[in-house]
């Protein structure tokens, strides 16, 4: 993902030849300016491919895993924490994220959208061509809107509706934000280190992943995990949610090359490929150490390869994709089963063992497969050793500042209203006793 700036940059003089009067120069810049209507076209269908990620996509995937229940309260907890980060997004966080400021966050000057207009222009990644600013941070919103979704798979089935709420907002504003911009913003650290991240390993998966994991631990477990089934109670539904993730993930990683070009086509081959791979290697595993393949892992599978993918879509090539997808088919089955027993955390939906874990590898994996031997795109000097140790410290970046930022956040919360729902009202299930309302009749 380019840094964006709005399009009111003396900088497009550069390189014009000496004319008499400033209109004259003003109008010969303005006339470079190229605004593709295949691109605005692309970034708004990319924009609703992500929307249907989170709804329905998310929401059906989580729903599925989770006990009839608390089917309902997971679906509202994800529609309702994707529309307060998007809102809050509109109202400092795109300033906060996308403008100059400090190699940490940007400035407030675009506060509550100051100064955006229906003329106002971003960049790509082509010099002078230009999205209307309004496009882009659509498109950017809803990236905000599901990263806060995907932690809420950690602590399902037994956190207060109110205490999500709180830590959503905490979270978003202390922690999303400053990862965004130190890896896509103007000045941004990781992104002036040289970090490679196309389309969120950092921003968006890494960072759940910590904070589902940190929530896992101070919510604490269900009552009677480990000695009482909590076996999905719908599969079909899971699939479902699955699959509608795959095809939006191409709005997700295509839609980040911002341009509908040769660098969308590649991101958007190795999300197939990738994808395809993962489900084949989780599958493949599963039968191996199991003895049967499941629906339930092919699923799992198929998220693990998107996870993966995101941070090097944009960087490797499609031979390069199919080994990440493999590798995190492998991997985040293991981050499921042997390192969640290890970690003792009762991650309900196994947000870090499939977006905090897939998203280790596949930053990591990016400094690998993007050197040019290897198909990526790296440019004549690439240095896999220094590239792969460039995206090392942006993943510990990422785990450090998540998890410190999380941890406060669920402490405020718990202070402020307490984190967890009564013994009571966790047995009798969260979609009557927080909604008021049932998935299913009996």
């Amino acid at each position: 993902m380019k840094t964006i700036h709005t399009l009111l940059s003396a900088s497009l003089l550069v390189g014009l030849p000496a004319v008499s009067g400033g209109a004259l120069a003003q109008e010969a810049a303005e006339a470079a300016v190229e605004v593709h209507k295949g691109d605005v076209a692309w970034i708004m269908t990319a924009t609703l491919l992500v929307l249907m990620m989170a709804l329905p996509g998310l929401a059906l995937f989580y729903g599925g895993l989770v006990r009839a229940k608390n089917m309902l309260s997971v679906l509202m907890q994800v529609m309702t924490v994707f529309s307060l980060n998007a809102l809050l997004f509109a109202v400092y966080g795109y300033s906060l994220a996308f403008t100059e400021g400090t190699p940490f966050i940007g400035s407030l000057d675009k506060v509550f959208l100051s100064g955006v207009t229906i003329d106002s222009l971003a960049d790509t990644f082509t010099d002078n061509v230009k999205l209307p600013e309004f496009a882009f941070i659509a498109f950017q919103a809803t990236f905000a809107g599901i990263t806060g979704a995907l932690v809420v798979g950690a602590f399902a089935e037994r956190m207060k509706f109110s205490a999500v709420l709180i830590f959503s907002v905490i979270w978003f504003t202390f922690c999303y934000l400053p990862i965004c911009h130190m890896v896509w913003g103007p000045g941004g650290y990781l992104l002036e280190d040289g970090a490679l991240d196309f389309a969120g390993g950092t921003v968006v998966h890494i960072n759940a992943g910590i904070a589902g994991l940190v929530g896992a631990y101070m919510v604490g477990k269900r009552i009677g995990f480990g000695r009482e089934s909590m076996a999905p109670h719908s599969l079909t539904l899971t699939m479902v949610g699955a699959s509608l993730l795959w095809v939006g993930w191409f709005g997700f990683n295509a839609g980040s090359n911002l341009e509908a070009t040769s660098g969308a086509a590649l991101a958007f081959i190795n999300t197939l490929f990738a994808t395809a791979a993962a489900v084949l290697a989780w599958s493949l595993a599963e039968a191996l150490l199991k003895g049967k393949p499941s629906m339930l892992g092919a699923a799992s599978g198929a998220v693990a390869g998107l996870v993966a993918i995101t941070p090097a879509c944009g960087s490797v090539g499609p031979m390069g994709a199919i080994v990440i997808g493999t590798l995190s088919g492998f991997i985040c089955l293991w981050g499921v089963n042997g390192l969640k027993h290890m970690l003792g955390a009762d991650d309900a939906l196994d947000v870090f063992g499939v977006h905090g874990v897939g998203g280790i590898v596949g930053a990591i994996l990016t400094g690998v497969f993007a050197a040019p031997a290897l198909g990526g795109t790296g440019g004549e000097d690439f240095a896999m050793g220094a590239q792969v140790w460039i995206q090392t410290w942006s993943v510990i970046v990422t785990i450090v500042w998540s998890a410190v930022v999380a941890f406060i956040a669920y402490k405020i919360a718990d202070i402020l209203v307490g984190l967890r729902v009564p013994e009571e009202e966790e047995r009798e299930g969260l979609d009557i006793t927080a909604h008021g309302e049932s998935a299913y009749r009996s």
